[in-house]
């Protein structure tokens, strides 16, 4: 089958209103969140379950490779095309027209469809007393519910891990090149593919039909995990395959329908603590004495180092100050917005596509000072930052600690209890950081290169967290940023690269140092294009894929059919 005789059968099995082939048109779904992006011949937004399992069938009778994308706000350029070098034409399904939801066993479960997003689950949980999995960051922009499970995504929860299931739905092809659909929901919805869609999509089945199996909804052992502070290995990491189970992992090797997931109660109560240090070695003995001793861990402990503070500060004003008025629910649609804004000015050859960075930016440097004084005190006089949450009986814990141990009338280091203002403006400080780095570079295209952006995993026991870089990779970089997940020992290390300088040659470096550390890598954003997957993450993907239809490429495998085997 030709191109036109696949996009032709894609519009009547879709509706040729939602079928989109001209480059201008795929544009926004064809280019990755930071960077990345490719050519496709079709982006296709199928409006139900049974649409995209036909959309599918045309998609393996036409012999194409399938990406499927929900919010495409991966940062590894997992969720679209790159580059052109592949051997057979791309489609791109978008499924966030498929944003259902189902909440069983009173909301202690739910069964999110392929464009379910963290925002939705979050608001409709809330009178249940009960949250999803994450609740910060890749929420504020309308990242999906499946998008994480597909990437084993982290989150910065101490207490829960990276997001997993062993309770999906889901449809892949085999070796025999044949499109199965696989019922491993736990719900009992007919043998036939078009009837167990139909009935998912109209909730037909019955309370008896929803099994208690023995399979895990989330991952039960992390905290017990990430308590032992002694142990020689890093407590989650993508490649990890503990989590890798069909569609926990899968990095879009199959084409998932709907997952079953736990929900979490929600604390009565939280406060938050900022911490500020000279000496990194505090929060070393901290987090070790947290982790082994209280009887409640935090909720969540991020980190964040000087220069990442000064960069979020002053470049990231305009998404703190977006999210702080309006609130996460508008995020989504602002992005969204900017970006076809964006397509427009790119199609306008004799304008730079940069125009609405630039004015977010300077309009919002003449607005009022949007961080607390507190903060920026903290700022002033300590290089290492620590915000920890912490909920209930916790509070207490944590407080008695601080009041009695390394922080009481000690100058090299600080303590404060954020009011509700303060915790709001902290955690927000923390989220735009990356977003801080990317607008710095085009603010100053002049003298950086690129941003090569890490998230790596140390080792539980690793008491040289904070990197100490050789002079010859230091005097090539502009500004490193250190933030990430404290507690978890999963940090973000983002190099803003002086012009002239390849990140390639720097990246390989970087990772050289962080093997000869005992870390993994990537910790929590995947492969997607730009990580070489180790071979028993390679071994995983060709056997939910063997054919290679799905995300082809992905982990630096083969683009080919059959990854080339001739097979």
């Amino acid at each position: 089958m030709n191109n036109q005789h696949t996009i032709t059968a894609l519009k009547n099995a879709a509706g040729s209103k939602q079928v989109l082939t001209t480059s201008t048109d795929t544009l926004h779904y064809r280019q990755g969140f930071r960077s990345g992006g490719g050519d496709a011949i079709a982006v296709v937004f199928p409006t139900d379950l049974l649409t995209l399992w036909r959309v599918l069938q045309i998609c393996v009778q036409s012999d194409v490779i399938v990406i499927m994308q929900a919010a495409n706000t991966g940062l590894t350029e997992g969720s679209t095309p790159s580059g052109n070098d592949y051997d057979r034409p791309v489609v791109i399904i978008q499924t966030l027209k498929l944003n259902q939801f189902l909440l069983i066993d009173d909301a202690r479960q739910v069964v999110s469809f392929p464009g379910t997003t963290l925002f939705q689950l979050e608001d409709a949980l809330k009178p249940f007393g009960r949250e999803p999995h994450s609740v910060i960051g890749s929420s504020c922009i309308g990242a999906s519910v499946i998008g994480g499970i597909a990437n084993n995504s982290g989150g910065s929860l101490i207490k829960r891990g990276p997001a997993y299931t062993e309770l999906s739905l889901y449809a892949q092809v085999n070796s025999e090149g044949e499109l199965q659909l696989v019922n491993h929901l736990g719900i009992d919805l007919g043998d036939d593919p078009e009837q167990i869609l139909q009935n998912l999509q109209r909730q037909n089945f019955s309370a008896a039909a929803v099994k208690q199996l023995d399979k895990l909804a989330s991952d039960k052992d992390y905290e017990q995990r990430v308590r032992d502070v002694d142990a020689d290995t890093p407590a989650r990491f993508n490649a990890d395959q503990r989590r890798l189970y069909e569609a926990s992992g899968c990095a879009g090797k199959l084409a998932i329908f709907a997952v079953r997931s736990d929900t979490f109660q929600q604390p009565r109560q939280t406060k938050t603590f900022y911490l500020g240090v000279s000496d990194p070695a505090l929060l070393t003995k901290l987090r070790r004495d947290i982790l082994q001793d209280f009887h409640n861990l935090p909720v969540s402990a991020e980190y964040v180092h000087k220069i990442a503070f000064d960069i979020a500060h002053k470049y990231g004003k305009d998404s703190f100050l977006a999210i702080d008025k309006l609130g996460t629910a508008n995020m989504p649609r602002l992005f969204a917005l900017k970006n076809k804004v964006a397509a427009f000015l790119d199609r306008q050859k004799w304008l730079p596509d940069d125009i609405p960075d630039k004015i977010l930016f300077y309009c919002c440097r003449l607005m009022p000072e949007h961080l607390p004084k507190s903060l920026l005190k903290m700022r002033a006089d300590y290089p290492h930052h620590l915000i920890i949450k912490m909920a209930d009986a916790g509070i207490e814990e944590l407080r008695t600690y601080l009041q009695k141990g390394l922080f009481a009338g000690d100058s090299s280091a600080r303590s404060i209890e954020c009011s509700e203002a303060e915790a709001k403006k902290a955690m927000l400080q923390r989220f735009v950081v990356a977003g801080a780095a990317i607008r710095y570079e085009q603010l100053h295209k002049n003298k950086v290169e690129d941003i090569l952006a890490l998230d790596v995993a140390l080792k539980r026991n690793e008491q040289n967290w904070v990197e100490n870089l050789p002079a010859e990779i230091a005097s090539e970089i502009l500004h490193p940023l250190y933030y990430g997940h404290f507690f978890c020992h999963v940090f973000h290390r983002d190099y803003i690269l002086k012009k002239g300088f390849q990140s390639a040659k720097i990246k390989a470096k970087l990772l050289k140092l962080l093997e000869q550390q005992g870390a993994k890598y990537p910790a929590e954003h995947n492969v997607g294009h730009l990580y070489q997957a180790p071979e028993s993450q390679q071994q995983f993907y060709q056997q939910l894929d063997p054919s290679n239809t799905f995300n082809a490429g992905v982990g630096k495998m083969s683009k080919q059919k059959q990854y080339g085997c001739g097979c």
